[in-house]
């Protein structure tokens, strides 16, 4: 099921709060290319990548993108993705539901290489077509050209690669955003940092908002301080309920914070339980439902391992002013 989709089933089995989702599988990928035509067409294109040349691994991803999503799919398979949207439509009541379409490929998130952000996902989609549609273009998103580069730089080869799909119910997120369970500045394990901008996480993760800062003591679930961010603008549904739309966030929402100390306590507790799940640093993505508080309205979208720090061995981490007694006691006085 690639690494993001076997990553949220383990979290669903040890009772995390994740959306509920269907997996097309990597069968389903592997099926489309059982065409000898579409993979002499592919192999063909991919002879002419040059890593070095980026404008030419541009040119060979948007042909081999074309045809991937332009070969016609089995109509069994079609069928089959279709009955898991259906049936994922029934079960949360309503027809049409919004989902994210999330590529999950085999070479996600290994060991040796994290592929966070190399490939693609398609946001609010509603309906039979526009989820088949985006299925496939998560499909070809196995070839960006950032892909394509970032596998040729750490010596992935592309035979064998396979491509995974996430068909996973959207939150309508008031608030959203990423929490690791240490200090990305300096490996503090004592810690967890959470990021939060208004509106859906992608302007957090992409980068296009400056977001609220929280640094939360992990051991008694206290905040130690918080640093507001410039949140110009959010990401939220459509109000015809078709896709999605930026909007200005107005001068006194940009100003506050968008997460109660309360709401940051109980994203620190997700992120320390993923922790526990996974036995090693988290990094996930969250997201608060608009009309439901924390706890009951927290969903964790998705966790990946921390791989920066932890492949520092041996290297220990800085203890800084808000960590241990010291740390404990300024946020207890609030000094």
């Amino acid at each position: 099921m690639g690494g993001k989709c076997a990553g949220l089933l383990e979290l669903a089995r040890a009772g995390q709060p994740v959306p509920r989702a269907f997996a097309v599988t990597v069968d389903a990928f592997r099926t489309l290319f059982a065409d000898p035509a579409l993979r002499a067409a592919v192999g063909a294109v991919l002879s002419e990548l040059d890593p070095v040349d980026l404008a030419g691994a541009e040119t060979v991803s948007s042909e081999i993108r074309r045809l991937v999503s332009g070969h016609p799919v089995p109509a069994e398979l079609e069928e089959e993705i279709s009955a898991g949207y259906r049936a994922l439509c029934a079960e949360l009541g309503q027809p049409d539901v919004p989902v994210a379409v999330r590529s999950s490929a085999t070479s996600e998130d290994l060991p040796q290489a994290s592929f966070a952000g190399q490939y693609d996902t398609c946001l609010w989609i509603r309906g039979v077509e526009a989820v088949l549609d985006a299925v496939r273009h998560c499909w070809s998103s196995l070839w960006t050209a950032r892909a394509l580069v970032y596998r040729a730089a750490r010596g992935v080869p592309d035979e064998g690669l396979g491509m995974a799909v996430c068909v996973q119910e959207m939150v309508d997120a008031r608030t959203a955003g990423v929490a690791m369970t240490l200090n990305p500045v300096n490996g503090d394990r004592s810690k967890v940092v959470v990021e939060a901008g208004w509106g859906l996480g992608e302007p957090v993760l992409s980068g296009e908002v400056t977001p609220d800062h929280y640094l939360v003591d992990k051991v008694l679930l206290v905040p130690v301080r918080t640093v507001v961010g410039s949140k110009f603008h959010e990401l939220v549904p459509a109000p015809d309920g078709q896709g999605l739309l930026r909007r200005p966030v107005d001068d006194e929402r940009r100003a506050a914070p968008c997460l109660t100390a309360a709401e940051v306590v109980e994203i620190a507790r997700l992120a320390k339980q993923t922790e526990r799940c996974g036995g090693a640093p988290q990094e996930i993505e969250w997201a608060l439902a608009r009309d439901l508080p924390a706890p009951s309205g927290l969903r964790l979208l998705q966790s990946r391992a921390e791989t920066v720090w932890s492949r520092r061995q041996g290297t220990a981490a800085e203890v800084t002013a808000e960590s241990g007694a010291a740390g404990i006691a300024r946020a207890l006085t609030g000094l």
